[in-house]
């Protein structure tokens, strides 16, 4: 392609089309008549491009075909309007399409850029990034040694997936070490569990979900189910802590488990089609039991969500670290069969009309994880043990009781030494099904004593009536 061919090219483009709404109205979105936005790009502009491109043709060092200097230009052009908008290859889109569907080839993180870095918002879990103990906030320093200094995200990415069994090793930077470290993996094909659920106590569950897919509304329905099969739920820990987020459509499907009626998410956005407002369905499937929602630094984006709305509609306590603050929507826009862009097109806010982008969730209770430990007090002497103290009277306690709390004894020492946040999460919901029982046991108990008390008052009036009829002149 000549200089002039291509300035002639770009100045058509020009003049017969509006750049900014082109894409976004071939995806179906209607146009509107605000004279700010249809602009046609500047010759001046077109020319100064067309001469770059030119001279990137002829005088680089290396020859690059021209169809991939012009991909070279729409990946700069994306890249540079936000860290989530990029311009995926049949690669990056088939990638794409794999990872929302449950099922891709790479090591399992979730990447965005920060600060013009690489950097990692989660490792996916069972994924080998999870287990060579990849972080939250590493930084991708380079990839099988070429550097990730001003490459796309979309670059990254393609990098780092491949077919399973492939090896690939990270150089990672990480606060609080004092120099980079190369991190091994081999590449696996990783289809990731949506959900992964267990009771932590009877009538306590747990409900981890690691990634927001299509399928996850289903997941989620499921573990419900199976958490439920001994009885119903007194409470329930719901854990979105290093959740890099994923399809919005399954975060309004998981809070509408938990909700009866109501807003979930509105989005705002430039055009028409990208305002919308999401509500839940009526039927809580919990029934109102609390639930405390877990979340941290690598919670992200549909996660947000799902903690934004619970947190806002009163329905549950959000527990741990503050969010990562992902409060933008991007819509994958087909160019092709082959390629796509994920461009960001809208701004997400909760029902309270909190935008959540660059700040996050802030959690009602602020639990940093930390690595905590029992301390050995020693033997300590009680009343038992004095000679001569005075025997309990009463009955011994039930032994069901004694088993239980020696259970819950078992199951908060392992969580207070694995996972500090999860036992404080634990530990409150514990605490909350306990009141809950005592005031349902004391309102059976007044139950019955005002059933008595009519019982009694009936009866009275019975022998009252009878002693009249006695008495009654023949």
């Amino acid at each position: 392609m000549s200089l002039k061919s291509l300035s002639l090219a770009l100045s058509a483009l020009a003049l017969t089309c509006n750049p900014v709404w082109a894409d976004e109205t071939a995806a179906g979105a209607e146009e509107t008549a605000e004279p700010e936005v249809r602009q046609e790009l500047p010759l001046d502009a077109l020319k100064r491009f067309a001469d770059v491109f030119n001279q990137i043709r002829q005088g680089y060092v290396k020859e690059i075909p021209q169809s991939e200097l012009m991909d070279y230009a729409i990946r700069g052009m994306m890249s540079n309007l936000d860290p989530h908008s990029a311009y995926l290859n049949k690669e990056a889109f088939t990638d794409l399409q794999d990872s929302t569907a449950g099922e891709f080839g790479g090591i399992g993180i979730e990447v965005g850029k920060e600060n013009g870095f690489i950097t990692i918002i989660s490792p996916i879990d069972d994924t080998p990034a999870a287990k060579a103990g990849l972080e939250s906030g590493d930084v991708i320093l380079s990839i099988d040694g070429e550097s990730m200094e001003n490459k796309s995200l979309s670059e990254a990415i393609e990098l780092m997936r491949g077919e399973a069994g492939t090896p690939i090793t990270l150089e990672i930077g990480r606060s609080g070490e004092s120099q980079p470290f190369d991190v091994e993996l081999e590449r696996a094909k990783i289809p990731v569990r949506s959900t992964r659920e267990r009771l932590l106590a009877p009538g306590i569950g747990y409900l981890r979900i690691s990634q927001f897919q299509r399928k996850t509304d289903d997941d989620v329905a499921k573990s419900l189910a199976t958490l439920a099969e001994d009885g119903p739920l007194q409470g329930l820990v719901l854990d979105l802590r290093n959740n890099p987020g994923g399809v919005l459509q399954a975060s309004v499907g998981v809070v509408d488990h938990f909700l009866d009626g109501g807003l979930v998410v509105y989005t705002e956005g430039r055009i028409e089609d990208a305002a919308a407002e999401y509500n839940a369905t009526l039927g809580d499937k919990l029934h109102g039991a609390p639930i405390v929602v877990l979340v941290n630094r690598g919670s992200a984006s549909a996660s947000e969500i799902v903690a934004g709305a619970l947190q806002d509609q009163k329905r549950a306590i959000i527990m741990g670290t503050q969010s990562f603050g992902k409060g933008s929507v991007q819509t994958v826009l087909p160019l092709s069969e082959d390629i796509a862009v994920k461009l960001t097109t809208a701004l997400y806010f909760t029902p309270s009309g909190r935008s959540i982008q660059a700040s996050g969730i802030t959690p009602d209770i602020i639990v940093e994880r930390a690595k905590i430990t029992t301390v050995e007090s020693g033997r300590r002497i009680s009343e038992a043990d004095l000679k001569g103290h005075l025997e309990n009277v009463q009955d011994s306690q039930d032994t069901d009781l004694e088993a239980s709390d020696n259970f819950d004894a078992e199951i908060s020492l392992k969580l207070l030494e694995d996972d500090n946040q999860l036992f404080e999460a634990f530990t409150l919901l514990r605490g909350l099904s306990i009141l809950e029982q005592r005031k349902q046991s004391a309102k059976s108990a007044e139950a019955e004593a005002e059933a008595e008390a009519e019982a009694e008052a009936e009866a009275e009036a019975e022998a009252e009536a009878e002693a009249e009829d006695n008495d009654s002149p023949m």
